[in-house]
């Protein structure tokens, strides 16, 4: 009987040390998961290309980090050329072009799964010229680095798989106006819309 009570306290004495590697392992596994987890990158960015009167070639991408469901965040460049050109009986009248390159860093907060809202400071170095034909005017805009604070809010609309389209809509915060020779921040003083995408979380 006492071998038998002997069996049992050492088979339960066994049972509460693998029970307490068990929750150990679980542990060093919840610990690992709270580390950088490659699944939760992301890369993305608005990329658009428009021809005619008015090109426009932007390459802008970007890369993040989901940090929990609620919380992502990434860094990205700035790539954008655009010219306008101004016709009068199928004749270029004026011609003005415009070269964005530059650095962002972003922050999203996702309230619901499908939808965030977003700041993004960045710092451009803006250029362009103008000129107009029929007096062979030409002149080149100083070039200077401008700050932006871009706030907006978008959707996440699932494609298939880990890709995502991202449309939003946002404000640049430190809008300044173009005047004389020296350029203006890209996007406006108006609220502007973009399609992107996003592939991985």
């Amino acid at each position: 009987m006492k071998k038998i009570i002997c069996l049992l306290l050492f088979a339960v004495f066994c049972s509460g040390v693998n029970a307490q590697d068990s929750t150990a392992v679980e542990k060093e596994a919840e610990t690992e998961k709270k580390g950088f987890d490659k699944s939760r990158l992301f890369f993305g960015g608005n990329f658009g290309l428009s021809f005619g009167n008015y090109t426009l070639i932007n390459i802008s991408p970007q890369v993040g980090y989901r940090f929990n469901n609620y919380f992502a965040a990434g860094i990205g460049i700035n790539a954008q050329y655009s010219q306008f050109r101004d016709r009068y009986n199928g004749e270029t009248i004026s011609r003005e072009s415009y070269g964005v390159a530059g650095m962002n860093i972003f922050g999203r907060f996702y309230p619901i799964r499908q939808g965030f809202v977003q700041l993004q400071p960045e710092m451009n170095y803006i250029w362009g010229k103008y000129k107009y034909y029929p007096t062979d005017v030409e002149y080149s805009l100083n070039g200077k680095i401008l700050p932006s604070l871009l706030a907006g809010a978008g959707a996440v609309l699932p494609v298939g798989g880990a890709v995502n389209m991202i449309i939003s809509a946002q404000y640049d915060l430190l809008y300044k106006a173009s005047g004389n020779s020296n350029p203006g921040t890209p996007y406006g003083n108006r609220v502007f819309y973009s399609i992107g995408f996003n592939i991985g979380r």
